[in-house]
């Protein structure tokens, strides 16, 4: 196992991104289609946020109590904005970040995504998917 790789040889360069004027439903949408679970909000190329496919779970949790009403999402995802739904205060890391640091960062903290900026611009996204792919290629 190399000990100084960087986060650029695995992170996500090619980054599914929102904005904060973006739907909860076309959050939702992204999150399917791309089978992803987090997902950067940015202005322009600047990350603002990040929404996580737990925060939508987390406000529809409705959707458990009623499997007949199929429109229960959007009702409770016209009641939120994405600015108001995604975590703000991010931690995020470098390209030259090591891998093993942003480990660390990761097994620390209580979130499974680091976004990945350098001079304020999102040029990725690291998720412990990535870092258990990165571990078991090496064996």
């Amino acid at each position: 196992m190399k000990k100084r790789s960087p986060v650029s040889e695995i992170m996500t360069k090619d980054v599914v991104t929102l904005n904060k004027s973006d739907s909860l439903e076309q959050a939702e949408a992204l999150f399917k289609k791309h089978k992803i679970r987090h997902i950067p909000v940015v202005s322009g190329e600047e990350i603002i946020g990040m929404l996580s496919y737990t925060d939508l779970l987390r406000i529809s949790f409705v959707d458990a109590v009623d499997d007949d009403d199929v429109n229960v999402d959007t009702v409770v995802y016209n009641m939120f904005t994405i600015e108001q739904v995604m975590a703000k205060n991010l931690i995020n890391v470098s390209s030259s970040t090591t891998i093993k640091e942003a480990a660390e960062l990761l097994a620390k903290k209580e979130f499974h995504a680091l976004p990945v900026v350098d001079n304020k611009v999102l040029v990725g996204i690291v998720t412990t998917t990535d870092l258990i792919n990165y571990l078991v290629s090496q064996f």
